[in-house]
């Protein structure tokens, strides 16, 4: 049984930095991959960053490139978001997911979510 829990999120001031956590259960090790996506209120979601096992290979959206970075811990099948530099338009809720074979931008093609988790930032 595949499970996404995530952990994280909160309040932070902008220009500040907050740090999220996905720990998957029941996936492979290999040939998957793992991203954030992230949706405000009235908005569509939006891709944030993925990483795929086994390459490794990270990719971000244009939004967050230079400020967020994703990661990865393969011994522990969990994947995570550091945020830097958090803008007001980052607010959202923050969902991590995850698909089977080649990773890509687009919601719809990801089988599993995690629960979501809000952030919020103060201007």
């Amino acid at each position: 049984q595949v499970q996404l829990v995530q952990s994280g999120g909160g309040l932070a001031q902008a220009g500040g930095s907050l740090r999220l956590s996905c720990k998957a259960s029941g996936l492979p090790f290999s040939n998957y991959a793992m991203a954030w996506f992230r949706q405000a209120p009235g908005k569509e979601r939006e891709f944030v960053a993925a990483v795929r096992w086994p390459s490794g290979t990270t990719d971000y959206g244009d939004s967050v490139k230079g400020r967020f970075a994703i990661s990865r811990d393969s011994t522990r099948n969990t994947v995570y978001l550091q945020m830097n530099s958090l803008k007001p338009e980052d607010a959202a809720v923050y969902y991590c997911a995850a698909k089977l074979g080649v990773s890509t931008t687009t919601p719809i093609a990801y089988r599993y979510w995690g629960q979501g988790t809000q952030v919020t930032v103060s201007s």
